[in-house]
């Protein structure tokens, strides 16, 4: 089994870079991730919920530990949540196409983290079923 189908057989994801707009992928994946029986926990410091679940400023104001974080943010923050994971104990991060800038891989794997960088989760969870 490859990266990709080990993380989704875990079950409890986090998605930094949820948000409230239904056009945007950190919409779209959280709701997708939630309607496929993920615990999925939405993460965004300028919203409080969304599909009415409570959203959370940072990973660390989770109540668990995710065992996977999909990242849905420009790179910059992007490499700021690998060191964050890293602190968290987390180790697996799914970066999204947009976020799976050179220098954010280059982070997560210098972290030790493992790392899912060249596919949509949207795509591998329609492959999944």
């Amino acid at each position: 089994m490859n990266e990709c189908e080990i993380m989704l057989q875990l079950k409890s994801w986090a998605v930094v870079g949820a948000t409230g707009n239904t056009e945007k992928f950190g919409y779209k994946i959280f709701k997708a991730l939630k309607e496929a029986g993920y615990q999925v926990y939405p993460v965004n410091p300028g919203i409080t919920e969304i599909l009415g679940d409570k959203c959370y400023p940072a990973l660390k104001d989770l109540p668990v530990k995710p065992d996977v974080v999909n990242v849905v943010v420009p790179p910059k923050v992007g490499e700021q949540i690998m060191h964050d994971c890293s602190e968290l104990g987390i180790k697996n991060v799914w970066l999204q196409p947009g976020a799976n800038a050179a220098s954010v891989v280059e982070t997560a794997k210098n972290l030790g983290l493992t790392v899912v960088d060249q596919t949509c989760v949207l795509v591998e969870l329609r492959n999944h079923k």
